[in-house]
C-alpha cells in the first residue's frame, strides 16, 4: 500500500487500542494491542507519518533508531542486588532502567500526557548482540526487566533486505505477534503532501514530468545509485536557502541529494530553464496583472515542457501566497479567540492587566507544552508565537495605562484597535492573492484556452490544500469555470469507460 494509506492504517490502529471502556480500561488489553511493524523502502516517509499521526491523535512520540544502540543501552547496565530465599541470601542481577524506557517516562513528564507512540527505526538492522533483545521487545514490550508503561502503543519500522545488507529476518513467532504493513513509493501521494509541505516549485513540476525519476535504486559498475522521496525534500530546502543567497545549485550540488547520475543531470538541467523561463516570462509581472503579447505569443509556440514548467512556476509562486494567507488567517482566528477569552475574564471584575498576565501565562505553558510533545505543525508554531507576541505587547500598554487612570474599556478598545490592523492585513492578503490567482488564469487563458495546460492548472490547484481552502473561503469565478468543465468531462470519460466494460463483458 502507500504511505498515506498506512498513515490511516496505523492511525485507526492507535485509535482502537487507546479506546476505554466505562471502567477506565483499554477496550483492547495491554497484551493484544499487536505492534505494527511497517516494512518499506529507505526515505518515503515512514518516521514522517508517525509524526504527523502523534499530532493528530494528540499524543506524544517517542522515537530511535535503534542501530545506534548497543545491547546496554537498550537494556540497561546490569547490577547486582541482595535477596532473601528460603532463609537464604542471595546475589541476583538485575537492570538498570534502559535509556528508551526512562525516555518514555521523561516525556509523560515534560508533556503531562500519558499516551503516546515509541517509535523504533530500523529494528531489523540491529546488531547480533542485540537481535534477541528487539524480538524480546516485540513479543513482550519490554527492554530487558522494564515495561513499556500502558497506553504506549510500539511501531517499529524496517527496510527490505533488497535495500539493506545487514537486515535480519524475524522469525514466525515474532511475526504471529505484530501487525505488519508493507508500504511501497507513489508519486501522486507524495505529490499532495510536497504541496502541503511547500516543496519547491521546480521539484513538483519536474517529477511530474519524469515520474520515473521520484524513486529509483540501482546498481552498476559504480556502485548503488538511487533518488527517494527524502533526497527530493532535503534538496528542495536547500534550493530555497541557496534563492535567498542568490546562489544557483549546479550537477555537484544536485548530486549530493539526487545521488543518481542521470536523474541528477537531468533534474540540473531543467532547474536552470526553470529559472530561465521566470526571467523570460516574468512571473511577478504576470501575477502582478502587467504581461506583455510577447510572453502570451511566447507560450503559445513553447514545447510541452517548457508550457508545463511556466504553468508550475505559476503554481509555485501562487501557492507561496495561498500558505502565506492560510498563516496569516489562523493567526488572526487564534488572536481573535484570545481577545474574547480576555474581554470575558475582564467582565468578571479582574483587572485588563491582571486577566491578560493570566491568559498570556496559560498561552506559554500551552505553547511549551506542545512544543516538548511535538504536536505543532510549523502554521500552528508560527500562529502560537505571534499570537503570544501580541498578547505581550498588549499587556504592557494595559499595564502602562492603568498606571495612567485609563477603565477598562479603553484599554481594551485600544487592544481591538491593533487587531483591527492585524485583520486589515489579512483582507489586503486576500484581495492581493484573489487578484494574482485572476491574473494566472486571464494570462493562461490568453496562452492556451481551454486546453491541456489549462486542465493542467487546474489539477495543481485542486492538489493543494492551501490553494483549495483560499479558492473556498474567497472564491474565484475563472477557477469555478474550468474545474466545471473538468469534472464534466471526467465524468464523461468514466461514463464511456464503463460502457466499454460492459461491451467487453457482452
Amino acid at each position: 500500500m502507500n504511505i498515506k494509506r498506512a498513515k490511516q492504517e496505523i492511525k485507526d490502529a492507535i485509535e482502537a487500542y487507546l479506546i476505554k471502556d466505562a471502567y477506565g480500561e483499554y477496550c483492547i488489553p495491554s497484551i493484544r494491542q499487536r505492534p505494527i511493524l511497517l516494512m518499506g523502502p529507505p526515505g518515503i516517509g515512514k518516521t514522517q507519518i508517525m509524526e504527523q499521526i502523534a499530532r493528530e491523535c494528540e499524543i506524544n512520540l517517542v522515537s530511535y533508531t535503534i542501530t545506534h544502540h548497543t545491547r546496554q543501552s537498550a537494556v540497561g547496565l546490569p547490577f547486582i542486588r541482595e535477596k532473601e530465599y528460603g532463609g537464604k541470601s542471595h546475589s541476583v542481577t538485575e537492570y538498570t532502567m534502559s535509556e528508551i524506557i526512562s525516555s518514555v517516562y521523561d516525556r509523560m513528564e515534560e508533556t503531562k500526557i500519558k499516551e503516546g507512540i515509541l517509535f523504533i527505526d530500523e529494528i531489523n538492522c540491529v546488531s547480533e548482540t542485540l537481535a534477541p533483545t528487539m524480538l524480546q521487545f516485540l513479543q513482550c514490550k519490554t527492554f530487558g526487566n522494564q515495561s513499556v508503561p500502558k497506553g504506549w502503543i510500539i511501531v517499529a519500522a524496517g527496510n527490505p533486505p533488497e535495500y539493506n545488507k545487514s537486515v535480519r529476518e524475524f522469525d514466525v513467532v515474532t511475526l504471529d505477534r505484530i501487525r505488519r504493513i508493507d508500504v511501497e513509493e507513489d508519486f501522486g501521494v507524495w505529490k499532495e503532501y510536497a504541496y502541503s509541505a511547500g516543496i519547491h516549485p521546480a521539484v513538483i513540476s519536474y517529477l511530474d514530468i519524469h515520474k520515473d525519476n521520484f524513486y529509483r535504486m540501482e546498481t552498476s559498475v559504480d556502485g548503488r545509485m538511487f533518488a527517494t522521496a527524502r533526497g527530493w525534500e532535503d534538496l528542495s530546502q536547500f534550493l530555497y536557502a541557496y534563492e535567498k543567497l542568490g546562489k544557483r545549485a549546479d550537477r555537484e550540488v544536485v548530486g549530493q541529494y539526487i545521488q543518481h547520475g542521470k536523474a541528477a543531470r537531468d533534474f540540473a538541467n531543467y532547474l536552470e530553464l526553470f529559472e530561465k523561463y521566470r526571467t523570460d516570462y516574468r512571473i511577478e509581472e504576470v501575477l502582478a496583472g502587467r504581461f506583455e503579447k510577447f510572453a502570451v505569443d511566447k507560450l503559445k509556440l513553447a514545447s510541452f515542457d517548457e508550457k508545463f514548467s511556466v504553468v508550475g512556476l505559476l503554481v509555485g509562486h501562487l501557492g507561496t501566497r495561498f500558505y502565506a494567507y492560510y498563516e496569516m488567517d489562523l493567526y488572526v482566528t487564534t488572536l481573535y479567540e484570545k481577545l474574547k477569552g480576555w474581554k470575558r475574564e475582564m467582565g468578571e471584575g479582574t483587572s485588563p492587566s491582571a486577566s491578560l498576565a493570566l491568559l498570556l501565562d496559560r498561552e506559554q505553558a500551552d505553547y511549551e507544552r506542545k512544543e516538548n510533545a511535538g504536536q505543532f505543525t510549523a502554521p500552528a508554531r508560527h500562529a502560537a508565537v505571534k499570537t503570544i507576541g501580541f498578547l505581550k505587547a498588549r499587556l504592557k500598554e494595559a499595564e502602562a495605562g492603568e498606571r495612567e487612570g485609563l477603565v477598562p474599556e479603553e484599554i481594551f478598545t485600544g487592544a481591538a484597535g491593533y487587531f483591527g490592523q492585524e485583520s486589515a492585513k489579512r483582507e489586503n492578503m486576500v484581495l492581493e492573492t484573489g487578484g494574482a490567482l485572476q491574473n494566472a488564469f486571464d494570462f493562461l487563458e490568453l496562452a492556451f484556452g481551454d486546453s491541456q495546460e489549462m486542465v493542467i492548472f487546474i489539477t495543481e490547484l485542486n492538489t493543494n490544500p492551501y490553494s483549495i481552502q483560499f479558492i473556498s473561503e474567497n472564491g474565484c469565478d475563472s477557477y469555478y469555470k474550468y474545474n466545471k468543465k473538468l469534472l464534466f468531462e471526467e465524468e464523461q470519460r468514466n461514463i464511456l469507460k464503463e460502457l466499454d466494460d460492459i461491451e467487453n463483458d457482452l
